[in-house]
């Protein structure tokens, strides 16, 4: 995949970025086929051909979009992760941030799960991006003693698919999400398990 060339001026970026917001919206609301590139510079407010000046197409504009949800995602949980004492504590704190992302970018969360058919590559390039850091991340835990031996990809794979189904069921799916008890609910899971 070739790298989109970006604006050289503050006013192509503002003007490229207002086209990525208005498709990350009319995307997530209507998905990917029934999204029109005339839809997307209506909520831009800009002109039609104004859009081919920043992408080649709308498959380009939308792969785009996936590459965002995990740079943002990826930033979020960094952020919040950074100051944990261990690993456990980790988990937490990613886990909130992640669900706290879902429910700040609710669109641009839909589109990613579109991208299983409509960019499949892009599906698998976000997700397996997301989950080499993870299970580095694991790795180094188990090194310093915070976590129990045990193999790091596929407690990866096994943490972000818990946090991708509690991001569906419980914020999507509700109108006021009660982040703080699902993050607790789920995180004394992961520290202790569901053996009795």
């Amino acid at each position: 995949m070739d790298k989109p060339t970006l604006p050289k001026t503050k006013r192509g970026q503002a003007r490229r970025a207002q086209i990525l917001d208005a498709a990350e919206q009319v995307i997530g609301a209507r998905g990917f086929s029934a999204a029109s590139i005339a839809d997307i510079t209506r909520g831009a407010e800009t002109a039609l051909g104004t859009f081919y000046i920043y992408f080649a197409s709308k498959e380009e504009l939308f792969r785009e979009l996936v590459q965002e949800m995990g740079h943002a995602t990826r930033a979020q949980v960094a952020g919040a992760i950074a100051k944990a004492p261990d690993r456990l504590s980790a988990e937490r704190a990613g886990l909130e941030a992640f669900l706290r992302f879902v429910a700040a970018r609710p669109a641009l969360y839909r589109i990613v799960e579109e991208a299983r058919f409509a960019d499949p590559e892009a599906y698998q390039d976000y997700f397996s991006g997301f989950a080499e850091g993870y299970a580095t991340g694991l790795r180094e835990a188990e090194a310093r003693g915070e976590v129990s031996p045990g193999n790091a990809e596929v407690r990866a794979w096994a943490l972000m698919g818990m946090a991708k189904a509690l991001g569906d069921r419980f914020v999507l799916w509700d109108d006021a999400p009660d982040i703080e008890h699902v993050v607790a609910e789920a995180h004394r899971m992961i520290c202790r398990g569901l053996a009795p």
